[in-house]
């Protein structure tokens, strides 16, 4: 199958974006993939791989090779003490959480609703109300570009940590996401201690909180296809216990969640909306109204509009905390990943 030229990147981004690739394509199998790779006619351009788009905002068109991951299936395996789950990168996250609930096989529950696709979940190292999917990941496969052969890494050398991994980084151009691997315990316990979960008591089952789960973001996130948005657009900021302890003194009612290395992690959406900008518009962008962690595109938004607005909030979370908020967006430029600033100097 040849690559398209002029590809629409809208279906492709949550934010809803109107760009386009100069070629793009989506493979459904690594045969697919690796007759692209090895094309000459495709092989010296610059290449980004989508899955979901959910946490990319397009700047601009792409001038190169878009490849979107469509490789679907799942393979399950079990011994006594686990169920080992083989999914392909393409699958849906939350299809995959539900199915696996389905099939009585628990662990994942705290991550519903989770916009993307399963190929992205290591990348960021999704998480949600108190898990991380580093916690049931076992490997990842991928095609290595520079070798030209597939590896599979074992998850504890894929460098994960908040919202980060080695394939965000260093393997961001030469390694490509084909499947994933998943060890459930047999031996389920439940994962309650974030917020609203304390509420659902001792005796609850992974489908009540899949249940929570999925209310409680449907109450407060918009869903994209209403309200184009990339879900959690700041990472939650990490301070010295100095530094929380002093803004605590100002704001006694300042979440704050002490870390095992003696840091303390706060609430970026927190941070957001006491600055006063929860339900701030900027021409077609928004910061959410009911959760300033989302910055939303209310419909035709340039994505010089998200970037400003992204960069006024950042901006004034340092003017009043002393903080500067670490986008978890990734904004895509003309040939490839660019910073915040970046971007908003392209805008100007």
């Amino acid at each position: 199958m040849t690559p398209s030229a002029h590809f629409d990147l809208t279906p492709w981004n949550t934010f809803g974006m109107k760009a386009y690739a100069d070629w793009g394509l989506a493979f459904d199998s690594l045969a697919e993939l690796q007759q692209i790779l090895l094309d000459d006619r495709w092989r010296n351009l610059p290449r980004l791989v989508l899955g979901g788009g959910s946490n990319i905002l397009f700047t601009s068109d792409f001038s190169g090779l878009v490849l979107v991951n469509a490789m679907k299936g799942i393979d399950v395996t079990e011994c006594d003490d686990a169920w080992s789950l083989h999914v392909a990168a393409g699958e849906n996250w939350h299809q995959l959480v539900q199915w696996s609930l389905s099939q009585g096989m628990a662990g994942l529950e705290n991550m519903a609703l989770i916009p993307g696709s399963v190929g992205a979940a290591p990348v960021q190292n999704i998480g949600a109300y108190g898990v991380e999917v580093c916690r049931y990941c076992s490997y990842v496969d991928v095609w290595d570009l520079d070798l030209q052969q597939q590896l599979r890494i074992p998850a504890q050398e894929c460098g994960f940590g908040y919202r980060e991994s080695r394939f965000k980084q260093e393997w961001q151009h030469s390694r490509i996401i084909t499947a994933v691997g998943f060890k459930l315990p047999k031996q389920w316990q439940a994962v309650t201690g974030y917020g609203p979960l304390r509420e659902l008591g001792s005796q609850v089952t992974a489908q009540q909180i899949f249940n929570t789960v999925c209310q409680l973001r449907l109450e407060k996130l918009p869903q994209p296809e209403q309200l184009g948005n990339a879900g959690s657009f700041f990472k939650n900021p990490t301070v010295d216990a100095g530094k929380a302890a002093a803004l605590q003194a100002e704001y006694p009612v300042m979440p704050a969640y002490p870390q095992a290395d003696g840091s303390v992690k706060l609430a970026a959406g927190w941070l957001i909306e006491r600055a006063g900008l929860k339900g701030l518009e900027m021409g077609r962008a928004a910061v959410h109204a009911q959760q300033a962690l989302v910055l939303v595109n209310l419909g035709g938004a340039a994505a010089f509009e998200i970037v400003k607005l992204a960069k006024h909030v950042q901006q004034r979370v340092h003017e009043q905390f002393g903080i500067k908020l670490t986008p978890e967006v990734r904004f895509m430029g003309t040939t490839g990943e660019v910073t915040l600033d970046e971007a908003c100097s392209c805008a100007d």
